[in-house]
């Protein structure tokens, strides 16, 4: 597998650093003021200090990157605009006399330095590519005259001078005959494949088979552009509540529309005992006996699957765990801190009826619910069986253990945001969107 396109591994820290120093913040609003801002919020997530004011200064006081743009063409692609082609020039548009190299050795040697050993590179972003058909380019060049005098390069065709003097002396210039134009393009399309996919997120590709003041204004804005922020968020939610909360429908809501990794830990440790696992072996003596499952495995099976790729890359809602502060701290030490947490809140009342008139068809498996979805006929009703889980009295001591608990994991988890889950779940599902998708908001002690 090519290394620089298999997906990145990274490490908790990272992002944990940046929600916690408020850097992804930062990259969003210093978009516009350039890419140094951003290469030293970079710099910040990769180094992590622990004085992040005092790191910037000394980023700030060396010689930074200022930003250079590489117009990567052939030699021909634009003759009618002079020394512009495969140059470097400055998002104001001012040339630079270095011209970019000819073969892939040698552009990785100038433009990572730390790769070849070379001092003095430097990273070109963005890169904008002039593109153009063969036939094109080889017409183009045949056309090119030079004033021996001034060294003005000009063109038959596009840029013809208007003084006689000037046409008399114009001559043609060596190596432009159609074989040998050929063989150049030849050479560059040998290299720039090679070259390009270094780029693959910074590359704008731009016909050069249009008038030169279009092709300019294109390049401009393009450079010009606030391109998107390197601010990575990746959702690692936890949504806490009691038993009949609605946590499993809006965690199901939240996979469905955002497509993150739903992990629930009761199911979860149900699949890891029906996978015959080695941490099955461990779990399937605690749910025969109906004893509860040691944290200290609990968190091992959690890890195990937040640790998998789809997790790191899509972001992941848990729910089921933790359910107190113990617990809590333990995720926390794994280094799975979630970075947004909702309570759903929902009286006591509410919850018996939800819970308390849940029944289950055992003949077909299907749920029913004697308000909101009852059964369709009586003889469909008179078979349903409620789980004994459901009853008023365990659901209120399950309550009781919730609310007991509650009070801590509030305290320890201070951005939590507090829900009214006594209401349309599509209403309640609301509310989480909009406290994933906006900033938290700042608590004033």
């Amino acid at each position: 597998m090519d290394a620089t396109t298999a997906p990145h591994i990274i490490p908790p820290e990272m992002p944990q650093y940046g929600e916690e120093n408020h850097i992804f913040e930062l990259m969003q609003v210093t978009g516009s003021l350039g890419r140094g801002v951003g290469a030293m919020l970079e710099q910040l997530l990769i180094h992590q200090p622990k004085e992040p004011i005092s790191f910037m200064i000394e980023h700030l006081q060396r010689n930074n990157d200022h930003g250079n743009v590489a117009i990567q063409t052939s030699e021909q692609q634009s003759p009618h605009q002079g020394q512009l082609n495969s140059k470097t020039v400055s998002p104001c548009g001012f040339r630079s006399q270095q011209a970019l190299p000819e073969d892939q050795d040698d552009f990785q040697h100038a433009v990572h330095p730390a790769a070849s050993g070379a001092p003095g590179g430097r990273r070109l972003h963005p890169e904008v590519m002039l593109k153009a058909p063969d036939t094109v380019l080889i017409e183009r060049n045949l056309g090119k005259r030079i004033d021996p005098q001034t060294g003005e390069i000009y063109h038959t065709t596009f840029d013809w001078p208007s003084d006689p003097d000037v046409q008399n002396r114009l001559v043609e210039p060596a190596g432009i005959s159609e074989l040998e134009t050929a063989q150049k393009l030849l050479d560059y399309h040998r290299n720039i494949i090679r070259i390009l996919p270094s780029y693959p997120k910074i590359l704008k590709t731009i016909s050069a088979d249009q008038p030169c003041v279009d092709v300019f204004y294109q390049a401009l804005t393009y450079v010009q552009s606030n391109h998107r922020t390197n601010a990575p968020f990746t959702p690692r939610v936890l949504l806490c509540g009691p038993q009949g909360s609605g946590k499993s429908l809006q965690a199901a809501l939240l996979a469905q529309k955002y497509g993150l990794v739903n992990v629930c830990c009761g199911q979860l440790l149900k699949e890891t005992v029906a996978d015959k696992s080695s941490f099955g072996e461990l779990i399937e003596p605690f749910f025969e006996k109906k004893v509860t499952v040691p944290d200290s495995i609990i968190i091992k099976v959690l890890v195990q699957r937040l640790e998998k790729q789809d997790c790191v890359q899509k972001g992941w809602v848990l729910h089921g765990f933790p359910r107190d502060l113990d617990q809590a701290q333990m995720l926390k030490k794994v280094g799975f801190s979630p970075n947004r947490v909702f309570f759903l809140n929902v009286p006591l009342d509410s919850i018996i009826e939800r819970l308390t008139l849940r029944r289950t068809d055992p003949v077909t498996g299907e749920r029913f619910h004697l308000m909101y979805k009852p059964p369709p006929t009586m003889e469909i009703q008179a078979r349903l069986l409620q789980n004994p889980k459901d009853s008023e009295e365990q659901i209120k001591l399950e309550m009781d253990l919730f609310y007991r608990n509650s009070a801590e994991l509030e305290q320890f988890y201070r951005q939590a945001i507090i829900l009214n889950g006594d209401q349309d779940p599509y209403t309640v599902f609301e509310y989480i969107e909009s406290g994933i998708i906006n900033p938290l908001p700042t608590k004033v002690s």
